[in-house]
């Protein structure tokens, strides 16, 4: 099986780092030239990639083609590309509807959008895809954890909340900062931080069949600080923010 990848960012790095440190067998890579620095690193670390310069020729020469490109791109480049039936198309675009992809690549291939995310690296995390696909289902639960959703309208609630990876590291940033303004060397303030959130993430997990808000109810005592944490948070309108924000990211994916 071969693979490509049209466009070479941040998450397709990722997912190529995932796939060549995982057990999924496959016979090469194909990668964009773009971003350059990003494909040569690549290059450099794993054996089985090729660099092209053709979209073209990335398309004709392999069985798995992944769309990983911004959407802006991604509507001038796609209708141009002519993709095979027997192929498998998987969409890391955002704002680009199976609809508006079925369109663009214009035959009828399997075509799946997914969402992984930077973890997947490290073969971990989840990836959403719509619609369900065996085969894509079996990939990526190789380099993370698939959930198949049925209807490409509750998948745009999956796309809206990878909206907050960002302001989850922001989080830790302003964290870290604040222990440094207080004398404590940055390695240090980090580790500790990042730490932190990595085993109160990994607690979560281990309690997932619980209600979160079994969580925030064990996490806190009477009069403690995590009570006095949540009650100035929450009036402040920190948490009604972050439910504002959902709703503006989900209302932009739904135009």
């Amino acid at each position: 099986m071969k693979l490509g990848f049209i466009g070479t960012g941040k998450i397709t790095s990722a997912v190529i780092t995932g796939i060549c440190t995982s057990n999924i067998p496959y016979k090469r890579i194909v990668i964009s030239h773009r971003n350059k620095s990003i494909s040569q690193s690549l290059k450099k670390k794993f054996k089985k990639i090729t660099i092209s310069k053709d979209n073209q020729e990335i398309v004709n020469t392999c069985d798995w083609i992944f769309l990983s490109v911004t959407p802006t791109v991604g509507e001038k480049i796609i209708k141009n590309l002519k993709f095979r039936s027997n192929q498998i198309i998987i969409s890391f675009i955002s704002t680009i509807t199976l609809a508006q992809l079925k369109k663009a690549i214009k035959v009828k291939a399997k075509i799946i959008r997914a969402i992984p995310l930077p973890p997947i690296s490290l073969k971990k995390g989840p990836v959403p895809i719509c619609p369900p696909n065996k085969k894509v289902k079996d990939f990526f639960n190789k380099i993370g954890t698939t959930v198949e959703i049925k209807n490409e309208k509750s998948s745009i609630n999956f796309w809206a909340t990878s909206g907050m990876m960002a302001p989850f590291y922001e989080l830790l940033r302003v964290m870290t900062d604040w222990l440094v303004k207080r004398g404590v060397k940055r390695d240090n303030a980090q580790k500790y931080i990042t730490s932190l959130f990595l085993a109160l993430s990994e607690d979560a997990v281990v309690n997932s069949k619980k209600d979160l808000k079994q969580l925030v109810k064990e996490s806190q005592t009477p009069k403690g600080l995590n009570e006095q944490g949540v009650k100035e948070l929450t009036k402040a309108g920190f948490y009604k923010s972050l439910e504002k924000t959902l709703n503006s990211i989900h209302k932009r994916l739904n135009k």
